[in-house]
């Protein structure tokens, strides 16, 4: 039905159409008209531009300068337990190994009946992680300070004696599960 009122309505203005061949070397003369439109538009900006030019150049290299200086400015290193001595590296390795042991522990205990306890062990973690990096920053600041240092090791001993604390209570959390499973078999 639609196609009919198009069909229709071409019809109606098939005499209105222009169907008549362009005069010969109309599309050279198109051609001329174009490229003389771009060059008047090409004098109207030239004269902008040169004024501009000195200026742009000048912010871009400012530009490039000020991004040299900020990509070779030497970043500020935080020390952390390994930079104090050879003793405090072994240390720190221990720590950092002893924990990666636990947190393999910890998640291969992973039940839904322990999830919330690990996922809350996580956040401590978490915290934790967050209070030695500031750690590291105040050690790099005092110049290898003893507090800090006696601080840094207290804060790998907090999370180890967490990861130890939440696996002995998924083990006892299992005990009870076991036990309470072998009450009920024999009632």
């Amino acid at each position: 039905m639609e196609k009919d009122n198009i069909n229709k309505l071409f019809e109606e203005l098939r005499s209105e159409f222009d169907i008549e061949n362009p005069n010969l070397g109309h599309q050279d003369r198109f051609l001329s008209k174009l490229k003389n439109q771009e060059l008047v538009a090409k004098k109207n900006t030239s004269g902008a531009s040169n004024f501009w030019k000195p200026f742009l150049s000048i912010a871009a290299s400012l530009a490039i300068c000020i991004s040299l200086i900020t990509l070779l400015k030497p970043a500020e290193e935080t020390n952390d337990l390994a930079s104090v001595s050879p003793e405090m590296s072994k240390t720190e390795n221990f720590f950092t190994t002893a924990i990666s042991e636990e947190l393999l522990k910890l998640n291969d205990a992973r039940t839904p009946d322990t999830e919330a306890l690990i996922n809350d062990a996580m956040k401590q973690m978490k915290i934790l992680e967050k209070d030695y990096e500031s750690l590291k920053i105040d050690l790099t600041e005092s110049g290898d300070d003893k507090r800090v240092i006696y601080a840094m090791i207290s804060n790998f001993q907090t999370r180890i004696d967490i990861l130890k604390n939440v696996m002995e209570t998924i083990e006892n959390i299992k005990l009870l599960k076991k036990n309470n499973h072998e009450n009920s078999i024999t009632i």
